[in-house]
Formats: C-alpha cells, sequence, structure tokens
C-alpha cells in the first residue's frame, strides 16, 4: 500500500509536469434565434415615431421576437447543442454549463441545470451568470480561468434572452431597443488559439441608469446617461485590456462590442480613433438581446469572414449594474 507521503508526492511530481497554467481556446459557437421578426413598422406607430425615427436613434431595422411558449432555456440549448455538434464534443465531456442571463425562466431554479439536462451534459456542474449585457463576458472570464488553473478541459459558456417579455411596449426609449435570442461559446483546453487576459469593472452609484424593479417588471432607462456612460467605459475598458496584452489598437483586427444601440458603436469607434468598419456591427437585424449578444455578434462575424485564423479579436460590453468587461481573443484555425 502506497503511503500518503508517497501519494502526496506523485502528486505533486504530476501537478509539475503540466504548466502552470493551461493554454484555453475558443472550439465551438452556435446560435438560436426565435423564428418570429419584428420589423420597425410594428412598433412604430404604437409609440408615434416614424421607422426613420427608430433606425437613426438605434440602428435596429428589426429584431426577433420569443413566441409565447418559448423559454430561454429552449433558445439556450439550442445555441449550445450547436457549439458542441460543431466542435464534434460529447454533451458529457462537458466540465462546466455557464449561462449568463438578465430574464431566467423562473426565480429558481437557473437556468444553467435546466440547459445542461437538456443537453445531456451528465458530467458538468451549471451556473447561472447574472451580469446583465455583460454577462457573456464574465462568463467567458470565470469559464476561461477554470480551464486555466487545470480544474476544467472544456466550459460552456451561453448568453440567453427573452427580454422582450420585460419591455414596456408604450416606452420609446426600451421598445424598439431589445430582441431575443441565444449565443453559445464553448471553450477548450486542448483548442487552438487564446483567451485573455480580461478586465472587468462595476460601478454601482449608476444602477439607476437601467434597471427593472420588482414593482413594475418591466425594463427602465435613462437613455442620454447610458449612452455617456456606456462610450466611456467601453472605450477606457478597451485600452486597459490591451495595456494587460501588451498591445496597441492597431495590433486589433476586429473590435466587438455588445451590440446595444448602433449609436454606442459609432461613439466608441470615435473616441477611439477607428476606422468604423474595424468596430463590428450586426444590430440592425438582432437588436440589443443583451447577455446573447457578443456571443451571437462573434458567430455573425465569424460567418461573414471578418474573423480569420490568427485574427485579434477585441470584445467587450457594458450593462445594468453598471458592470462592464473585456477581453482579447486570438482566434483558432477552427
Amino acid at each position: 500500500m502506497l503511503s500518503e507521503r508517497s501519494l502526496t508526492a506523485d502528486a505533486l511530481s504530476g501537478a509539475q509536469e503540466r504548466p502552470i497554467i493551461a493554454t484555453a481556446g475558443i472550439s465551438g459557437l452556435g446560435a438560436a434565434l426565435p423564428e418570429r421578426k419584428v420589423a420597425n413598422e410594428e412598433i412604430a406607430g404604437r409609440l408615434g415615431v416614424s421607422v426613420e425615427w427608430i433606425e437613426r436613434r438605434t440602428g435596429i431595422s428589426e429584431r426577433r421576437y420569443a413566441s409565447g411558449g418559448q423559454r430561454v432555456s429552449d433558445l439556450a440549448t439550442g445555441a449550445g447543442r450547436i457549439a458542441l455538434e460543431g466542435a464534434g464534443l460529447d454533451p458529457a465531456e462537458l466540465d462546466m454549463v455557464l449561462l449568463a442571463t438578465l430574464a431566467p425562466d423562473e426565480i429558481t431554479p437557473g437556468v444553467a441545470p435546466v440547459v445542461a439536462h437538456e443537453l445531456g451534459a451528465v458530467n458538468a456542474g451549471a451556473i447561472d451568470i447574472g451580469a446583465a449585457c455583460a454577462g457573456s463576458i464574465a462568463a467567458l472570464a470565470l469559464g476561461t480561468s477554470w480551464v486555466q488553473a487545470h480544474h476544467a478541459q472544456h466550459v460552456l459558456v451561453i448568453g440567453a434572452e427573452i427580454l422582450t417579455r420585460f419591455v414596456d411596449a408604450d416606452d420609446r426609449r426600451t421598445a424598439p431597443l431589445f430582441g431575443d435570442g441565444a449565443g453559445a461559446m464553448l471553450i477548450s483546453a486542448d483548442a487552438s488559439g487564446a483567451i485573455g487576459p480580461f478586465v472587468l469593472g462595476s460601478d454601482g452609484a449608476q444602477a439607476h441608469t437601467i434597471r427593472a424593479t420588482r414593482a413594475r417588471g418591466v425594463l427602465e432607462m435613462d437613455g442620454h446617461e447610458t449612452y455617456l456612460r456606456a462610450v466611456e467605459q467601453l472605450s477606457s475598458c478597451t485600452r486597459e485590456v490591451l495595456e494587460r496584452a501588451g498591445l496597441a489598437l492597431g495590433d486589433i483586427d476586429l473590435f466587438i462590442y455588445h451590440q446595444a444601440n448602433a449609436r454606442i458603436l459609432s461613439g466608441v469607434a470615435d473616441r477611439l480613433e477607428l476606422p468604423h468598419e474595424r468596430v463590428f456591427d450586426c444590430i440592425a437585424e438582432l437588436g440589443n438581446t443583451s447577455a446573447a449578444s457578443v456571443p451571437l455578434a462573434l458567430g455573425e462575424a465569424v460567418r461573414a469572414g471578418a474573423v480569420w485564423p490568427g485574427a485579434r479579436v477585441l470584445l467587450g460590453a457594458i450593462g445594468a449594474g453598471l458592470v462592464w468587461g473585456a477581453t482579447v481573443l486570438t482566434w483558432g484555425d477552427g
């Protein structure tokens, strides 16, 4: 029988053979969108504005609405399944499912355990991440750290929302903005490419800027203040994460930010003095999908050929809280 001392020595020896920090890359992407497309014409009349007014202020021409019986877990499962299939990974090999959402189907249980079950991820932990529109960045940071620390081989990050159920249809500030959908990113230790570093931040003094109270149950937003803070924080966290990575703005091939509003994307490009074509914009047909926004936009960029093997991509998002985050990806060879 081996002694406790020899077992400890063997364990230490094995640990020393591995790198202290494992590599992590994105090995799969997935997306799930409701079938129903809602054009501005359906919204403009009720709000007493023109179609052009909505497009000029938001950059959005249509968004997706979930059906009455559709659940956040349905969209999340669909996106997660596509990411797993694309990577050729058996769901039983998943170590963790991290589900970022602002609109869970119930107060409890969380969405993540339901999605893990539906996927067949029988060996995975499952945790909901509540960081509003920055939820996918936060989940990506946690999942990447889990892999880098050798605690996991595969972590599935999903952002999924059905926010249209929490929108005041008569509120011009929010009704034209939000859409539903889910996006997934599979993090794997053996994937090509790289993820990180990360920056995450918060400012609870600005919590009033975007909120949904239990009393009203709908999203309320100070549009002007949200615009100002979003441009400021997305610009500052971009510079901060690049400094941590030892990179300059010119080293990044594509900037993918939370698709909140086209004016915010344009404002960040102007603040950072970036050509607008280097700031990815797919908000016109999806609207603001909150936590689903970044993975959906990344998937759209890959499909459009705007991301290629070896490309450096900066992801950034800001959401209610206020909370924000950013990271740098080196895209793998697929």
